[in-house]
């Protein structure tokens, strides 16, 4: 048979492939063993990709590898371990950036043991006074009462701290409240210290003189406080979110999503997949509480930046007794000190009505977008699934590969997981709230029947709906490998266990960030799996995750670095670029991050 008749035989897209190979520039790496999260070819020792489609070209063998681009280089990784890029599925890089990245101060409880208790957090500041410019004002995100066990950090306690007079922010961890001193409010002009009216929807803590006591309660005061005093505490606030891309390409993560999307981030988001290293891939859903999140957004680039749906926060936060549970809270000295709502909130505990719920569905629906709702209580969960189930089978989307989503879950049961798997219906898991809370939630905050089993990932893998992990920055850190460990040993990261039947198998937690999250994103024909036509997103770890005991993953698995579309990411030189950026084209960024924070 000659070559004439050899072509004929082929298929229209092997001869597309050939005509293309000479326009190609192959690389090859070699792994020591690469995880594929392909079921039908779960293991390889090398990957091709083309930079130019930034596509995988071929996995396998390395002998078979070669033969596809016999040209292309080999670089060989050594001991090192390939897998897809890992995938947080709901996240808030801006937002995350700005609040906890430097100059910003990130205080958290969970994030060391530098910022264990209130006297640590006391120390922060005072060291952070002392070392910071003079006048510089400064931003602390993630005191958490519960967990640090601080009072009220009113203005009077606030000012003890600062000595030099200069004005500090301290955004609560539940995103509903800040706290700031004296320097902050002669900063905002309020004459004679007493702030202004309460603002729709938000409130300002008032001594009985009527002067600010120095807290600020839910968005709109919020954002009145803290809106005009960040662009002086953090003056790039561009480099602050591109800091947070590069935190997640250092744990490995390529791609991620913005859950609080509004229009006033759409520059911003525009700049930080412009640049030529840009690490994450980011998927985008507006906030159904603005007046334009109907619209139709496109980017230059939708393998970079892409529109998927349309956000409800049905109840709020667990750390603050603000969702829609059949049960309460224990009554003891952590949850008073916290201000915790004790009785059982019920559908009290509801953002919204069951008739506004189905409102805003009818509005969304039938205009094709994939829908996210944030929910933790039981009582809450019941409420979205209902209206979930009405909306779907009005707008005939039943059984259609339609991916609405639900979010958190804290309290969710088997039964609940097992209906949204009926209805198709996919399930973002914030394993965070287990990892770092799960020791309170078990026995001081709840009952152990509801603490205990928190984040019940092993019925919500039983149900089998489509299960991923998600980190929720600001809230906890974007910790795959963390994630993974936790859920699989069902441990927190104090080493307690709580409900072990809930733990799952490695397998279902390395879905859980990769393949599933995929799916969730509407994502999965292109990354989440290494296989030929994809993307070639990848993770280089120091071993193989599936060789190393459970409880050894996070001191034993590190990652070395992140490829999207087959380019190695230098975060230095991302930064570099987005350094470059002129920050007053973004001057307005904080305001548009800090909207309905929140709702977060």
């Amino acid at each position: 048979m000659n070559y004439k008749s050899i072509l004929k035989t082929l298929p229209f897209a092997a001869l597309y492939c050939l005509s293309n190979l000479a326009l190609a520039e192959i690389q090859i790496l070699k792994a020591s063993t690469i995880i594929t999260m392909d079921e039908k070819n779960p293991r390889a020792e090398a990957i091709a990709f083309d930079t130019k489609s930034k596509k995988i070209t071929a996995i396998g063998s390395l002998e078979s590898v070669r033969t596809s681009a016999p040209n292309a280089k080999v670089q060989d990784l050594g001991s090192g371990v390939l897998m897809p890029g890992f995938i947080d599925p709901h996240n808030h890089p801006i937002l995350s950036g700005i609040t906890t990245q430097a100059p910003a101060y990130w205080i958290a409880p969970y994030l060391g043991n530098s910022n264990r208790t209130w006297a640590d957090v006391q120390a922060t500041i005072k060291k952070a006074d002392a070392e910071a410019p003079a006048g510089r004002p400064l931003v602390f995100n993630g005191l958490d009462r519960l967990l640090q066990q601080a009072p009220l950090p009113t203005r009077d306690i606030l000012d003890k701290l600062t000595p030099s007079g200069r004005g500090i922010i301290i955004v609560d961890n539940s995103g509903h409240a800040i706290y700031f001193n004296t320097a902050i409010v002669k900063m905002l002009g309020w004459k004679d210290m007493k702030p202004p009216v309460n603002p729709l929807g938000g409130s300002y803590g008032r001594n009985k003189d009527g002067t600010s006591n120095g807290v600020a309660n839910e968005s709109a005061a919020l954002m009145a406080v803290i809106t005009p005093i960040l662009p002086k505490a953090i003056p790039h606030l561009l480099l602050s979110g591109a800091k947070w891309y590069a935190y997640m390409a250092s744990l490995g993560i390529t791609s991620t999503s913005e859950h609080m999307y509004n229009s006033g981030m759409y520059k911003a988001y525009l700049a930080l997949a412009a640049v030529p290293d840009t690490p994450v891939r980011m998927h985008v859903y507006d906030m159904a509480i603005e007046p334009d999140a109907a619209a139709q957004v496109t980017w230059p680039d939708s393998s970079l930046v892409r529109k998927n749906g349309v956000k409800i926060w049905a109840d709020g936060s667990p750390w603050l007794g603000t969702i829609a549970t059949s049960f309460g809270y224990l009554d003891n000295s952590r949850t008073k000190n916290a201000d915790i709502i004790l009785g059982p909130q019920g559908a009290k505990g509801m953002n919204y009505t069951r008739l506004q719920m189905d409102q805003m569905l009818d509005k969304y629906a039938p205009m094709g977008y994939q829908m996210a709702v944030h929910i933790n209580g039981d009582v809450g969960l019941d409420v979205v699934l209902d209206s979930y189930e009405y909306a779907l089978n009005k707008y005939k989307l039943m059984g259609t590969d339609h991916r609405w989503r639900v979010e958190h879950l804290g309290a969710a049961r088997a039964d609940q997981f097992q209906r949204a798997a009926r209805l198709g219906v996919a399930i973002s898991l914030s394993a965070f709230q287990y990892i770092y809370w799960g020791d309170l939630l078990d026995g001081t905050m709840f009952k152990p029947e509801h603490g205990a089993p928190w984040i019940a990932a092993g019925d919500a893998f039983k149900s089998n709906a489509n299960i991923s992990f998600n980190n929720d920055g600001t809230v906890s850190p974007p910790d795959t490998l963390r994630n993974i460990q936790r859920m699989v040993t069902r441990t927190t990261d104090s080493g307690k266990v709580h409900a072990p039947n809930q733990a799952i198998t490695l397998d279902q937690a390395l879905k859980a960030s990769t393949i599933n999250a995929a799916f969730q994103l509407k994502r999965d024909k292109e990354i989440g799996s290494l296989e030929v036509g994809k993307y070639a997103d990848l993770v280089e770890l120091t071993a193989d995750i599936t060789a190393v005991k459970p409880n050894e993953i996070i001191e034993k698995v590190k990652v070395k670095g992140t490829w999207l579309g087959g380019k190695k990411i230098d975060t230095k030189k991302y930064l570099e670029q987005i350094t470059a950026i002129d920050p007053s084209e973004h001057k307005d960024l904080g305001k548009a991050a800090m909207k309905n924070y929140h709702r977060h």
